[in-house]
């Protein structure tokens, strides 16, 4: 080479190098990290690009953060993902940013879950909300369904007792069949659940136990969504099983990024939220003497109900692993749960682990598999406390009724003070001698293929598998002096095997730039097996230290017995369709249908067909609305379906014996092959809104449903024999109601935002064109056993309450007078709805740079509660037998007589008004310590307190006193009583 070659090339190598070094001083690189500002937890995915500027952009990893290199001229970083607002974040000076993204009301460009597949919600035309994990209610939350309590208009979801793990009630725009199950649909991860639970049932001396909730067994730190589907439009697809609504559980998934590793821990710590007005050692003996009654008095002061109570102590620990890239993505997750009743020897213990795939196979990634195993085993320890309990009462009425001057001391040998008569039970001697644990392991499993053909087509494959065992043991020691108690033990085991087996066939396309069409087919079989067997003894010897139910052969021959049954097994199989159009993104068309053969009905009508069609117009896509500043969003929704209900036993249609011990037999149900599927035919008009920069934003809907042949178990009609039968029912439920949702961001800064959500619910129900009446709402207790409250009549809403109007207390004889009819006999009227019309959630939140506070209230309003426990539990003639009364009846301008008897009537008939302070949380984030990456430390407060006038311990209650199974609503009977809670927990990741 020679040397003006060499100079030549080493001038070039100098001027690129020069150039490189000032393209270079001519970039910066920005780093930094974007949170969601509501619960600072990082948001993967997020765009963030340079404004004015063709540098590019880049995207979020799994723990929220990013690298870019802008010109050094960029002044402006626009931040920005789906379902939030977009950031412009100033970077004049800084190399250094951190993003705090807020909530945008409209999240148009949303993915929701929907039946067999998931949309845009700007392409959804039926009525569906959307709950994220950063919204759920928090607390302690043994079961899904309490996540979203108050947080959805037309969803009413109670909480039936304060029992942990105990059972919900849940209606998703009233109640739509007299006899079938009114509880929703509920899907996790595209699985439709059976609704039933595993766990045996029980009954003893005590009365029959409060089921628990079917739902226990998911862990609600594992939930990443769960969606409400409420109009035809939305449940056809789900067909005969979509009556109720439909409750979609989406479960947290692995993310792309290094493996990261999530912690949450809290524990808390629970008191009684209320204890009734009885009276204090002082004022019973005030009492006694008020009414000239020289004996009951024993000198003590004493407080039953504090003794059989304590503060229960919480515990809850979550640990997930995740990981993946474009090709796969796994999340394994372990949870632990351990929650001590205030009722002490009582509990609820879980333990749970899920593990779950997405993978991508082939070099062009169209042949996928998901998978989701779902594993759990819970123990619920549960105290004497029944739904029906006899005259001698359960655990909470034995308190309520203690003398509050007698010594609670006891001892096994001699448990029965003959000065308080021989069927007065001591509640601490009922907590000792009573014992009862059921513990159910359920595996949920699934996996899912699927295979991309072209672009636009998609074949998926999903068999799912429910499996559950549950095994309960229960004993009563003999030395207990319940009436006919010589020592009881019982042991029962139910399994439930249910299965899935869905093909679905999906195509999307984008056929012009103005025209968008989407279309699903699928085929559906389901298959619900359950069975069960036990055994149960009395009069055993006692040998104290072991458990009856370990020594069942102790009892005699003649004083055991077992049982097993297998109930038939169901089938459900469906075909189904959906087709979308959208137009110009202003018109959209949804139709579905679905075929539904099950054997749940007879041979003449196994297969019903349930379509619906729906329509949507985005008002602010039209020109008239283009630019304007005010009206961001504003749409339009029409929807008309049906669907149907076999929430029934699988027995209906057939014949059913009950076989004995040798030959002997017993018809129980009578063949009937002509039952018609139960149909519901819904209507629904809304309109959604954005407004103000999606300030504000929310929903109003109009609905009618309209619930035809209902079917129900009948009485065979006399001179016949007392046999039943399964049939349909003339007549028809109307219910019909105004939704509004209403959301503002009222305030929207850097540092400080205030968001206040409210949705409410008017709601009407009413039985028409119906024939005869049919009791419901039994009543328990001494004096009033066998009556009923409630009735199933025309004109009338479902479960009215049907008593004798109370009008007061003679002044000259103490005795209740009653409203009479003109011959004098007793008047019975239809005076109270169980039914609330109007359905109360308000939510709102405060963040201040790291500080946040949310407030979730819900509330009933407009119907009446049946305070059971008034009426049979503390009546005025207890003073005479020395057991406790009622502080509100005694001091009055008239004194009530001790001979007054019992009857129910509206003088226990109650408004059930109510707004309840369900949860608060205060948190504050700590951030990155070290290797602890988003570190977030909470304190929440759940049950702080509750505005009522009813005098029973909640008016969240729901004590199930159905009748031949007719179910009842709104009966308050000794429940188990409600806890507040306090609750401190920590979150990080690593």
């Amino acid at each position: 080479m020679t040397l003006k070659r060499l100079l030549t090339a080493s001038m070039l190598l100098l001027l690129t190098v020069a150039i490189s070094v000032s393209a270079y001083a001519q970039e910066k690189v920005i780093t930094g990290k974007v949170t969601d500002s509501k619960d600072g937890s990082p948001v993967e995915g997020a765009s963030v690009v340079a404004k004015s500027s063709n540098s590019g952009g880049t995207t979020t990893g799994a723990d929220g953060s990013f690298k870019l290199s802008v010109p050094t001229s960029t002044t402006t970083l626009l931040v920005s993902y789906v379902g939030y607002g977009t950031q412009e974040i100033s970077v004049v000076g800084k190399t250094t940013v951190d993003v705090s993204l807020s909530a945008s009301g409209s999240n148009l460009n949303e993915v929701v879950v929907v039946g067999y597949g998931t949309a845009r919600r700007k392409d959804i035309t039926g009525s569906v909300a959307s709950v994220k994990s950063k919204d759920f209610n928090q607390g302690i939350v043994t079961a899904p369904d309490q996540l979203i309590q108050g947080k959805v208009a037309g969803v009413q979801i109670i909480n039936n007792s304060g029992d942990p793990g105990g059972a919900t009630t849940i209606r998703i725009r009233g109640i739509s069949s007299i006899r079938s199950g009114n509880q929703p649909l509920f899907v996790v991860d595209g699985v439709p659940l059976s609704g039933g639970s595993a766990s045996p049932g029980l009954g003893t001396a005590l009365g029959g136990a409060p089921g628990d909730n079917p739902l226990n067994y998911i862990n609600p730190n594992d939930i990443a969504s769960m969606e409400v589907l409420k109009d035809a439009s939305a449940t056809a697809i789900f067909g005969s099983r979509g009556a109720n609504g439909v409750v979609i559980i989406n479960t947290k998934r692995g993310q792309s990024g290094a493996p990261k590793i999530d912690f949450s821990t809290s524990v808390g710590v629970s008191s009684l939220l209320k204890k009734l007005d009885v009276l204090s050692g002082d004022e019973f003996r005030a009492t006694l003497a008020k009414y000239s009654l020289t004996s009951g008095n024993f000198g003590k002061s004493v407080d039953a109900m504090d003794a059989i109570t304590r503060s229960g102590i919480t515990q809850n620990h979550n640990i997930a692993i995740s990981a993946g890239n474009d090709a796969g993505r796994y999340r394994l997750s372990a949870g632990y749960q351990n929650v001590e009743g205030i009722v002490k020897e009582s509990g609820f213990k879980k333990y749970t682990a899920n593990f779950s795939g997405n993978y991508k196979f082939l070099e062009n990634k169209r042949l996928g598999l998901d998978f989701n195993i779902l594993t759990t085993n819970t123990t619920r320890n549960t105290a004497p406390i029944s739904n029906d309990a006899g005259f001698q009462g359960s655990l909470i009425a034995n308190a309520l009724q203690w003398n509050p001057t007698h010594d609670l001391n006891y001892t096994q040998a001699v448990p029965i003070d003959p000065a308080l008569g021989a069927t007065t039970l001591n509640p601490l001697a009922v907590l000792e001698a009573y014992d009862d644990a059921a513990n159910v392991t359920n595996i949920l499993a699934s996996i899912a293929p699927s295979y991309k053909i072209t672009n636009d087509l998609e074949y998926k494959f999903l068999y799912s598998l429910n499996y559950a065992r549950g095994e309960r043991r229960t004993e009563i020691r003999r030395w207990l002096n319940i009436q006919g108690n010589r020592g009881f033990g019982q042991i029962a085991n139910n399994r439930m095997f249910n299965q899935t087996l869905t093909h679905t066939l999906n195509y999307n396309k984008q056929i012009t730039s103005d025209l968008n069409f989407s279309a699903l087919v699928g085929y559906e079989y389901l298959k619900f097996d359950y069975i069960g067997s036990g055994m149960t003894a009395n009069n055993f010897v006692d040998y104290p230290g072991i458990k009856y139910t370990n020594y069942m052969q102790n009892a005699p021959a003649a004083d055991r017995s077992m049982y097993s049954f297998a109930d038939p097994i169901s089938e459900l199989q469906s075909i189904f369709g959906r087709i979308n159009v959208g137009y110009k993104d202003k018109y959209f068309l949804t139709a579905t249908v679905r075929r539904d053969g099950s054997n749940k009905f007879g041979t003449n009508n196994k297969y019903g067909v349930f379509p619906s069609v729906a329509a949507k117009w985005n008002i602010s896509g039209e020109d008239f609305l283009a630019g304007n500043s005010f009206v961001n969003n504003l749409s339009l929704r029409a929807s008309w379906g049906q669907t149907g209900n076999q929430e029934f036993p699988s027995s209906a249609p057939l014949r059913v014996v009950n076989i004995g011990q040798g030959p002997n037999q017993e018809v129980a149900s009578l063949e009937n092959q002509d039952i018609r599927w139960e149909t519901n035919t819904l209507a629904n008009i809304g309109l959604d809104f954005a407004l103000m920069d999606s300030r504000i934003t929310g929903s109003i809907d109009y609905y009618t449903r309209k619930t035809t042949d209902p079917i129900f178990q009948q009485v065979v009609t006399q001179p016949g024999p007392p046999l039943r039968f399964w049939t349909n029912l003339d007549g028809q439920i109307v219910n019909s109601g105004i939704e509004l949702a209403i959301n503002a961001a009222v305030i929207r800064t850097k540092d400080l935002s205030w968001n206040l959500g409210v949705n409410a619910a008017f709601q009407k129900n009413e039985l028409q064109d119906f024939v005869g009446a049919i009791e419901t709402g039994g009543l328990s207790g001494q004096g009033i056993s066998g009556a009923t409250s409630q009735r199933l009549v025309s004109g009338q809403p479902i479960n009215v309450f049907y008593l004798r109007t109370f009008e007061g207390i003679d002044k000259t004889t103490g005795q209740s007078n009653y409203k009479l009819n003109t011959d004098g006999s007793d008047n019975l009227d239809y005076v109270g709805n169980p039914n609330p019309k109007t359905v109360l959630g308000i939510t709102t939140d405060l963040s201040y740079k790291k500080w946040f506070l949310a407030i979730n209230m819900n509330g009933a309003f407009g119907h009446s509660l049946y305070n059971n426990t008034a009426n049979s539990v503390l009546p005025i003639g207890n003073i005479i037998g020395g057991r406790n009364i009622a502080k509100s009846i005694i001091g009055g301008a008239v004194q009530e007589s001790t001979s007054n008897p019992l009857a129910p009537s509206t003088r226990y008939l109650e408004k059930g008004n109510y707004l309840k302070l369900a949860n608060a949380t205060v948190s504050y984030r700590l951030g990155n310590l070290g290797v602890i990456k988003n570190a977030n430390l909470a304190l929440t407060g759940q049950n702080l307190f509750v505005i009522t006038k009813f005098t029973g311990f909640d008016p969240e209650v729901n004590t199930d006193k159905n009748v031949n199974g007719v179910p009842s609503l709104g009966i308050e009977y000794t429940p188990y009583p409600s806890a507040r809670t306090v609750l401190l927990s920590l979150t990080f990741s690593l």
